[in-house]
């Protein structure tokens, strides 16, 4: 037996048990439950959570203190009945990969208790993609921060009957389009099995000089520029600028435009960290529904629910990274 240890509990969230559960308690608590859904390519409607037919959702994976509030609104999404395995796709941070990773871990620890990785499934993916897949060593795996900050709110959501809940923990690489429309083909059944949930990991827009990433618009009818760090006053507030930003990129994800979320990264190079397993998710829903455009009554429909980010940017010489959260609805097929 392999434990992959909870390597950024005490410095990215609590390592205290009874603190970390008061803390997800008051995260989910706060969320109501109707939400209105972020006005991207539709007009915000009302949505009752938890939700029917949930298969996914995308949600930040920063230090709980400045996420937490924000990844809530994605759980809250979910109703769990039903519910027995978990994936878990996130951007590797550390390790320069152009395939999928798998843990070779038995289990995961939280400050909760542990989680079991799905062992079976793991080897069932790795001989239907032959050869497309890698595997991480622990080392690796307890240095990537993206899958971990997801457990806490996994096991909390199940925490009624969390010894039925599986793990598939997959650590996405520097993928191509082509690859990731590869693995979502590999990951598509099942995405659409009512049996399995997959959480998407990402954080939105890192700006500022420390992320090398200074990307401003006055205005949509203007031109981008990088700012340097003495630029002075802007009429347009520059967190304004940022939000802009990343809703252009939701729009593309909103959606389901898995060629126009690809194009709009080229164009803008924004640093969504999790553009990949994003990537990863649109391809498995193109293999799904490949006539089927998103959104409409009778298909899949994505809907952002909270977007957040850490600081409000006034100055070029500030920083901040941006948080959202949406969820990924399916119909039943015939």
């Amino acid at each position: 037996m392999t434990v992959r240890k909870a390597s950024h509990a005490g410095s990215w969230y609590t390592d205290d048990g009874e603190q970390l559960d008061s803390e997800l308690e008051s995260w989910l608590g706060a969320v109501p439950a109707t939400v209105d859904t972020l006005a991207t390519t539709l007009e915000a409607e009302s949505a009752a959570l938890p939700m029917n037919g949930v298969r996914a959702i995308i949600g930040p994976h920063a230090g709980l203190s400045y996420s937490g509030a924000t990844a809530a609104y994605a759980y809250r999404s979910i109703n769990t009945s039903g519910i027995k395995r978990v994936f878990i796709l996130g951007p590797s941070h550390h390790v320069y990969m152009r395939r999928c990773a798998f843990s070779q871990c038995t289990e995961y620890e939280t400050p909760l208790g542990n989680m079991q990785v799905d062992r079976e499934m793991i080897s069932e993916l790795q001989r239907k993609g032959r050869g497309a897949w890698e595997s991480m060593g622990l080392a690796v795996d307890e240095d990537e921060h993206s899958l971990e900050m997801h457990l806490p709110f996994i096991y909390k959501i199940f925490e009624h009957r969390i010894d039925d809940i599986k793990l598939v923990p997959i650590l996405v690489g520097n993928l191509s389009f082509e690859r990731e429309q590869s693995f979502g083909a590999l990951l598509a059944e099942y995405l659409e099995s009512e049996e399995n949930l997959f959480v998407v990991s990402s954080d939105f827009c890192h700006w500022g000089s420390r992320f090398r990433f200074t990307w401003y618009k006055e205005s949509e009818d203007t031109g981008a520029v990088q700012l340097g760090k003495r630029a002075g006053p802007r009429e347009t507030p520059i967190w304004k600028s940022i939000e802009r930003l990343d809703y252009d990129g939701m729009r593309a994800i909103t959606g389901l435009d898995h060629a126009g979320f690809r194009q709009y990264l080229d164009q803008t190079e924004n640093t969504i960290c999790g553009r990949h397993p994003i990537g990863v998710l649109l391809g498995a829903v193109s293999h799904l529904f490949p006539e089927c455009p998103g959104n409409t009554d009778n298909g899949p429909q994505l809907r952002f629910v909270k977007y957040a980010q850490s600081s409000k940017v006034q100055e070029a010489s500030d920083s901040s990274v941006s948080y959202a959260s949406a969820y990924l609805y399916l119909p039943v097929k015939e």
